[in-house]
């Protein structure tokens, strides 16, 4: 499959390459790995994301090239959709555009794409960027580097999650020797927030829920809040990790509101719970330990059928 795709990539010139949605770390930064690598090739790239780019990634090479419209653009040779789990997630568009389409990622996906690079072993769809590269015999840039290792930092929560194997190990050492700093990127990442993010997170962990098991707990933020603290969904990354760190807590939720009567319900798992099974339940999509799904109704609906839900799955764990 990896030769299939080099074999696109040298025989295309123009490239559109996105990811889902609301892109976390690593949909952004294995985008903007891919597109440095083709640009640097000679190749036509336009990077693609719905949402734009999250401020705290607005320090990837690349991420001032992000478009969020694909109006006007003319026909690709392929489109490179990214860590999305479904094509839905990256732009509806992109099938009349793209004469073909390479779906890589490392969530369960549904089966779309002309070409699937899939490997849901891979700590972060930025090691499977990686390895294409690594095939391709492509050198790696210092700017390719630096995403890449962002990636993964991203997708291992600081190298902190499960999925935190000797590969992640082995390539974010590789992108060190290659010039990545990583006081720089954690300083961007983690200690550069704007105020707003903080008025918005306390007002988060006020909501802070844990069930009467002890073995989940959920933070909510809703438009209201927003409003009140001038922030927005880019400066919610990473707040699903305070219900996480409960102890006792093997699943932590994250409700979002994202319309007047729905929410976007983050789910993340210790491991004992199969969050990406349930998510897919409720039309989602994730992972064993990280998942999310949109699901309708007002904040009290969406909690207490959620929670009904949880309360059986972790019933039936022994």
């Amino acid at each position: 499959m990896i030769q299939e795709i080099l074999k696109t990539i040298e025989q295309g010139r123009r490239f559109l390459v996105a990811s889902h949605e609301s892109p976390d770390g690593d949909a952004l930064a294995s985008t903007l790995s891919l597109v440095n690598a083709l640009r640097e090739m000679g190749k036509d790239v336009v990077a693609f994301n719905p949402d734009g780019v999250p401020e705290p990634f607005s320090f990837l090479p690349g991420a001032s090239s992000v478009v969020r419209s694909l109006a006007g653009e003319a026909p690709f040779d392929a489109a490179f959709v990214l860590d999305a789990g479904e094509l839905h997630r990256a732009g509806k568009e992109l099938p009349s555009l793209c004469r073909s389409v390479v779906n890589i990622d490392h969530h369960p996906c549904s089966d779309f794409g002309d070409l699937q690079l899939v490997d849901v072993k891979a700590s972060a769809t930025g090691a499977l960027i990686y390895r294409l590269l690594m095939a391709g015999k492509w050198p790696i840039s210092s700017d390719v580097a630096l995403c890449i290792y962002t990636a993964i930092l991203s997708d291992t929560g600081s190298f902190r999650y499960s999925n935190a194997d000797p590969e992640a190990f082995e390539i974010a050492a590789k992108m060190v020797g290659l010039g990545v700093n990583p006081w720089d990127v954690a300083s961007c990442l983690y200690e550069s927030q704007p105020a707003a993010r903080l008025r918005l997170l306390a007002q988060a962990l006020s909501t802070l829920t844990v069930s009467s098991c002890g073995l989940y707990a959920s933070v909510t933020v809703t438009s209201e809040m927003y409003r009140q603290t001038g922030s927005g969904p880019e400066h919610t990354d990473g707040f699903v990790n305070y219900p996480r760190s409960v102890s006792g807590v093997e699943v932590a939720l994250f409700f979002r509101q994202v319309a007047p009567a729905a929410f976007k319900v983050g789910f993340r798992s210790k491991g004992r719970i199969d969050v990406g099974a349930l998510s897919r339940e409720l039309g989602g999509g994730g992972h064993h330990n990280a998942a999310g799904a949109v699901v309708e109704g007002d904040l009290e609906l969406v909690r207490a059928s959620v929670f009904a839900r949880m309360d059986e799955l972790l019933g039936a764990v022994p």
